[in-house]
Order: C-alpha cells, then structure tokens, then sequence
C-alpha cells in the first residue's frame, strides 16, 4: 500500500484579502516539492466534496446552513475579524472536508497505507458554531467523527503540532470520551486556550504548551512526555495529525524554533503508537504553515516519514 496525496484545484479558490497569510501559494509550495523524485510512488488523487450531512458530525447543520448563505457572488465576507469567504470560498470547504472524510474510507480500508491531505482553508479553529483563526469547518475533527459512525472505530484520537491551539478541535471534543485531542502549541499565543489544566470531561484532552523561543528539545521532550504516553493508553484505533507546520523557525506569525527535522521525527512517533494500536491507521492534515520556505521542507519531511522514508 502507498501513501495517499489528496488535493483539489478548488483549493485555490479560497481567496483571501491581499496580503492575508493563508493563500494559495502555500498549496503551490507543497505540490511542487512534492514533485521531487523521491515521492514518486505517493498515491495522488483529487478530493471529493463533502455533503452537508458529513459536516453535520460536528457543526450543526444550522450553522452549516449558515455559512453555505453566506457565501458572496463577488468580493469577500469576512466572518470574523481574519476569517473571509470569496466566491469559491465554500466549495473549497467542502472538498476540504471531502478530503479527510475519503482519507478515513481509503486508510480504513487499507487501500492506502496511510494518507496526507493537503487542502484549505485549514480547520482546527473552526468550533461546533462558530469560524475564526482562518477555519471555517473542522475537517479533522470530522474525519475522526466520520471514522466513529461510519467505519464503527472505538477510539480516534488527533495530534496536533500547529504552533497554535486547536480551540475547536479541543470544544468539539470536549465532552466526548471516545475521541481525544492532544495538542504541542506556543502560550501565550492566538486563540489563548490550551492551558495543561484543561482536560476535558472524560481527561480526554491533552494540552502540553510550549515557551516563545523554545525549539526542537523542548518540542521533542513535550511529545516524549506528555503527549506519546497519553496517547498510547488511550489506545486509538485511529490518528488523525493536524499538521500545521508554523511552529517552524522561520514561520511569521509566531515564535517557536522548529525545523523541519522535528516535523519528521513527530510523524514518525506519532506513527510507531500507530502502528501499536490502530494498525498503522493514520491520516493527516494541513493545518497552518505560512513561510513558503519553511512549510515546503516541513510537508516533504512529514510526508516522507508517512511513507516511511
């Protein structure tokens, strides 16, 4: 089995105002390093749309409903105070969405190995009611929710190592003790959750915050000691990463140290507990990544430790 790539042109649609940092060059980045010899053999195909009902796991369909009539005919909407939608806006969601829920189908399946999905507008701000920092709908907490009630999985859990909480991912699952959320992040910094303190109703939430200025050791030492063992007991049947690569060192919108050799040993461990508890089940997703240089090398170290490299 091969590492499954999933894109869509609808992507590019999603625009922004100028000078916005979530643009569609960020896509173009990851596409063309991934043209490189070496990522041959990935699997590539193009991302369904999701269907109302499937964005309906976790936003009610009310708020789904709203967003759809918000969409403009010409210029933008902004929704919050950095979050817009263009015309193409939410299209581009919903193959966003299409995205992970196919990665689930394929990677359950075992007709992939495992999979990485690289779409926009990312998702892990998007909470049960209410778009900001960018997202609109939480494509990963979807997915895992897509995993529970379409493929009958006990427990699903998400990593995430973008450089800023996963505030939705984190509201949605909440109460929920089938699904965790565990989460490296910069405090203080935007959306201003993620305190160790907060855990969920069922200790199913796992936050381990890191210092402005601190890089790959204080990283690896955060995954080796709060987030992997967790993980483990938890015992997911299947990961979800929400790979956002602005923890990186030369990223703009934020202060951590990372390189790109830290995104790829955090896949590669996050994968050995994988391979232990969800038979290798795992499925990735963009997350943020906003200097072209930095998040190119990130994705390529990331996406050759899926294809184990």
């Amino acid at each position: 089995m091969s590492t499954l790539f999933i894109t869509h042109s609808a992507s590019m649609n999603h625009l922004n105002p100028p000078g916005h940092p979530e643009r569609p060059e960020r896509l173009r980045a990851i596409e063309s390093v991934l043209e490189g010899e070496q990522f041959q053999t990935l699997a590539r195909v193009q991302a369904p749309a999701a269907n109302l009902e499937t964005i309906a796991l976790c936003h009610p369909m009310e708020y789904v409903e709203e967003i759809r009539d918000a969409s403009p005919q010409q210029g933008l909407v902004q929704l919050d105070a950095d979050t817009s939608m263009s015309p193409g806006s939410f299209e581009a969601a919903l193959h966003a969405v299409g995205a992970t829920v196919h990665a689930v189908d394929e990677v359950v399946s075992k007709k992939a190995a495992n999979a990485f999905c690289a779409m926009r507008p990312p998702g892990h701000h998007a909470e049960q009611t209410r778009p900001m920092g960018f997202c609109i709908f939480n494509q990963a907490a979807i997915a895992a929710r897509h995993a529970r009630t379409q493929h009958g999985l006990g427990r699903v859990a998400v990593v995430d190592f973008d450089v800023h909480h996963g505030n939705g991912t984190q509201d949605i699952f909440w109460s929920d003790p089938a699904l965790m959320y565990c989460s490296t992040h910069q405090m203080p910094l935007y959306p201003g959750s993620g305190a160790a303190s907060e855990r969920g109703e069922h200790d199913n939430i796992v936050n381990a915050p890191l210092r402005p200025g601190d890089g790959g050791e204080q990283f690896r030492a955060a995954m080796e000691t709060r987030i992997l063992p967790r993980l483990s007991s938890f015992g997911p049947e299947l990961i979800i990463i929400s790979a956002g690569f602005d923890a990186h060192v030369r990223d703009p919108l934020a202060n951590l140290e990372l390189d790109e050799a830290d995104f790829g040993w955090a896949t590669r461990k996050i994968m050995e507990v994988a391979d232990k508890t969800a038979q290798g089940r795992v499925v990735s997703v963009l997350e943020g990544g906003y200097d072209l240089e930095g998040l190119s090398r990130s994705a390529a170290a990331h996406v050759i430790a899926l294809m184990r490299g």
